[in-house]
C-alpha cells in the first residue's frame, strides 16, 4: 500500500485541475516537462525502488561451495558484472550459454589484445538519476513559478470563472481597473515575459542535456537505442542481435577472488541473473522515445515564440484569435505595447472569460486614442463595494 499511496501522489502531477484559485501561466508544452515527464521520472523511481526492496534485484549462481549465495549477491551487486560484445552472433544454448555470456578467451580480441568487457554497474544509481532527472525537469516551473509570485491570478481575482451573465457594470468595473493598469505601467513588463522565455529555453536545453547524460550513465549506448530496437523490430528473430540484452542483458558474469590454502590468488567465475534489467529496459525504451518528441515539440515552441517576438502581424493575428475585439482596437493595441506588455495581456486572456478580455482590449484601445471617458470609471468606482471584489493589481 505504501508504494501504490507513493504513486497515487505522483499522479498527482497528471491531473488537469481546473480550479478558480489556480491561475493559467504557462502553456501546453512547459507543463509536459514539469508534470508529465517529471511525473514519469518518479514514477519510475518509485517502481524501481519498490522492486529492488521487495524482491531480487540479482541473483548469483557459482559451482564454488564456500561461496555463500547472499555474500557472492551482495559482492557482485555492490562492484560491478560484466558481459562480452565479442561473443556477438554466437547462437545461445550451443556456443555461448546465454548472450553475451561465455569463456572470455573465445571472445573475439579487441585492439589491445585482450578480451573486450562491457562493465555494467549502473543498475545501482538507476533510481538515484531517475530521480535527480525528475527535479531537472520540474526546477524550470519552480524557477518560474517563484518569479511570477501569483501576479496573474492577483490580477485576475475574483473574475477567472465568469460568465456573460454578470453584472455588466461590474464587468466594465473590471475591465478598466485592469485597462488602466495596463496603460500605467506600459512597457515595464519586459522582465516577466524574458524570465519565461529563458525558463522555455531552459527546458529545451534541459531535455537535449538528459538525452546525453542517459548516454553518458548507459555507457554510451543510449543516442541510437530507438533506432537500433526499430531496425532489429524488421529483422528475422533468429539471426537478429537484441540491442537491449546488449545493454540491459539478463544474464551478466562476475569473478570474485579470494585467496587459496597456499596464499595464492584464486579466482572464481559467477553467473547473475539481472531480473531488475526487465524493468529497465522498458523504461529506457519510453524515456527514449519520449525525450526525442519532447526536444522537438520544445524546440517548435521555441521558434514560435521567435516569430512571436521579431513580426507584429504574427502576434496580431494571434491576438485576433484569442480576442473577438474589433480589427481597429486590436490592431491599436497590439502596435502601442511591447512584447513583454504583450506577453502579460495574453495571459490574462487565458485567465479571463471572453467577454472580460474583449472589454479590457477595447478599453485599452481607447485610453491609447484618447477616447476614453474617465467620467465613466469614477462613477462605476463609487458602486464597486457592491462587488464581490476587486483585482489586487501587484505593485
Amino acid at each position: 500500500m505504501g508504494v501504490i499511496g507513493l504513486l497515487g501522489s505522483v499522479a498527482g502531477f497528471l491531473r488537469v485541475r481546473y480550479l478558480p484559485e489556480k491561475a493559467d501561466i504557462d502553456n501546453q508544452v512547459f507543463r509536459l516537462h514539469y508534470r508529465f515527464t517529471s511525473a514519469v521520472f518518479f514514477g519510475a523511481c518509485i517502481l524501481i525502488s519498490a522492486f529492488d526492496l521487495l524482491g531480487n534485484p540479482i541473483d548469483c549462481i557459482s559451482d564454488d561451495d564456500f561461496l555463500r549465495p547472499d555474500a557472492l549477491n551482495t559482492y557482485c551487486w555492490i562492484s560491478f558484472t560484466f558481459t562480452l560484445p565479442g561473443l556477438a552472433g554466437r547462437r545461445t544454448g550451443s556456443e555461448v550459454a546465454h548472450p553475451f555470456v561465455g569463456n572470455e578467451g573465445s571472445a573475439t580480441l579487441g585492439s589491445a589484445g585482450e578480451d573486450e568487457r562491457r562493465i555494467h554497474s549502473y543498475y545501482q544509481w538507476v533510481p538515484f538519476v531517475l530521480f535527480l532527472q525528475g527535479i531537472l525537469f520540474y526546477l524550470p516551473h519552480m524557477i518560474w513559478k517563484q518569479y511570477e509570485n501569483g501576479w496573474i491570478r492577483n490580477m485576475t481575482d475574483g473574475a477567472r470563472g465568469f460568465t456573460i451573465t454578470c453584472h455588466s457594470d461590474e464587468r466594465k468595473y473590471r475591465s478598466s481597473v485592469l485597462s488602466e493598469y495596463l496603460q500605467d505601467t506600459l512597457h515595464s513588463h519586459g522582465r516577466l515575459a524574458l524570465v519565461h522565455i529563458l525558463c522555455e529555453v531552459l527546458n529545451f536545453v534541459n531535455v537535449v542535456g538528459n538525452i546525453f547524460f542517459i548516454d553518458f550513465f548507459l555507457g554510451g549506448a543510449f543516442l541510437n537505442f530507438g533506432t537500433r530496437v526499430i531496425q532489429m523490430s524488421s529483422q528475422d528473430q533468429e539471426v537478429r542481435t537484441d540491442p537491449l540484452i546488449e545493454i540491459f542483458p539478463r544474464m551478466t558474469k562476475c569473478t570474485f577472488h579470494k585467496y587459496g590454502p597456499s596464499g595464492s590468488v584464486q579466482k572464481h567465475d559467477a553467473l547473475c541473473l539481472l531480473a531488475l534489467n526487465v524493468l529497465n529496459e522498458k523504461l529506457y525504451i519510453f524515456v527514449w522515445f519520449w525525450l526525442i518528441l519532447l526536444s522537438v515539440l520544445t524546440g517548435m515552441a521555441l521558434i514560435y515564440r521567435l516569430v512571436m517576438i521579431i513580426s507584429p502581424l504574427a502576434r496580431l493575428y494571434l491576438f485576433r484569435r484569442r480576442s473577438d475585439t474589433p480589427l481597429s482596437a486590436s490592431e491599436t493595441v497590439v502596435r502601442r505595447i511591447g512584447f513583454g506588455d504583450y506577453f502579460l495581456l495574453m495571459l490574462l486572456g487565458k485567465n479571463l472569460e471572453g467577454f472580460l478580455f474583449n472589454n479590457v482590449v477595447e478599453d485599452l484601445a481607447l485610453r491609447f486614442t484618447g477616447n476614453h471617458d474617465d467620467s465613466k470609471t469614477s462613477s462605476l468606482s463609487k458602486d464597486s463595494a457592491n462587488f464581490e471584489s476587486a483585482p489586487i493589481l501587484p505593485r
